[in-house]
């Protein structure tokens, strides 16, 4: 099977009415946050922020598979001492867009170095938040499970009356809050937490995040051959891990220094460019 990346100079605001109907998979990105990048995306003020994001999130909306995931890595900020509510308000927008807000990721930045101000401390975790159109999706659980580690030598040695006879789940896992169904396995479900070192500053750009956050959502949300996009690419992350797990993607950038950085980094042979104002063809099994 051969591998399809394609990439676009442009305004997501309008790069992503070129695309089909429901022909995306998954969808992961950063997009700016708001007071932020200023010299290179303009620095959206957090009173602005949802106007400006909603026609992306509604062409977004367009453009998912109903049995396809959205997954937002955003964070407010702390203005005058006070939390911004622009990524609460835009939730809250986007549930009345037609979304649902299905689950809440938390990325900790485990190599996070301290500081302090007068009344907080440094931020060392972001928000993954994830919208669905549909409430039946396609999730691939299995293919993150993670090794059982040492609390089970523990915690699973003797097991307690309560333990034993706690419910089993009543969504169909099978599991519930019965301890003892973890005996004897050797692979786990993770929880939504995920601990990742941040990315270095050799990327090239101001927010690069590591290349394992987008591969656990693309392992997560989809499978080889499947569609993925990310409308923010910056330093093209998102594109080159699902090129390497064999997922087709869709790559958009409105800066045209990470547009050519990412064009020249990604393999020429399976690259598909496009300018501005060009026709788009569909990627994938449709």
């Amino acid at each position: 099977m051969e591998i399809r990346t394609q990439l676009f100079h442009g305004d997501a605001r309008e790069v992503l009415k070129q695309l089909p109907d429901d022909s995306v998979d998954l969808i992961f990105t950063s997009p700016p946050y708001a007071d932020q990048r200023k010299k290179t995306y303009g620095g959206i003020h957090p009173d602005e922020y949802v106007e400006w994001f909603l026609p992306i999130s509604a062409e977004l909306l367009r453009v998912l598979k109903p049995t396809g995931t959205f997954i937002l890595n955003i964070k407010e900020k702390v203005v005058k001492g006070e939390r911004s509510t622009y990524v609460i308000e835009l939730i809250l927008e986007m549930r009345r867009q037609g979304w649902l807000w299905t689950e809440e990721f938390i990325w900790h930045k485990k190599n996070c170095y301290p500081g302090k101000w007068p009344n907080r401390f440094r931020d060392a975790w972001e928000r993954l938040l994830q919208f669905n159109k549909s409430r039946k999706f396609h999730m691939y659980q299995e293919a993150v499970m993670v090794p059982v580690c040492d609390w089970a030598k523990t915690r699973l040695r003797k097991l307690s009356e309560t333990d034993l006879k706690r419910d089993e789940s009543k969504v169909g896992s099978g599991f519930g809050k019965r301890i003892a169904n973890w005996i004897g396995r050797e692979k786990v479900y993770p929880t939504n937490v995920l601990h990742l070192a941040t990315e270095c500053s050799n990327k090239k750009h101001s927010a690069a995040f590591p290349e394992g956050l987008p591969e656990w959502f693309i392992r997560l949300f989809t499978r080889p051959g499947d569609v993925v996009l990310d409308p923010f690419m910056g330093s093209g992350t998102t594109n080159m891990v699902a090129q390497r797990l064999h997922r087709h993607s869709i790559g958009i950038d409105i800066k045209k220094e990470y547009y050519d950085m990412v064009r020249a980094e990604l393999e020429p042979v399976k690259l598909v460019l496009f300018e501005p104002n060009e026709s788009y063809g569909a990627l994938g099994n449709g």
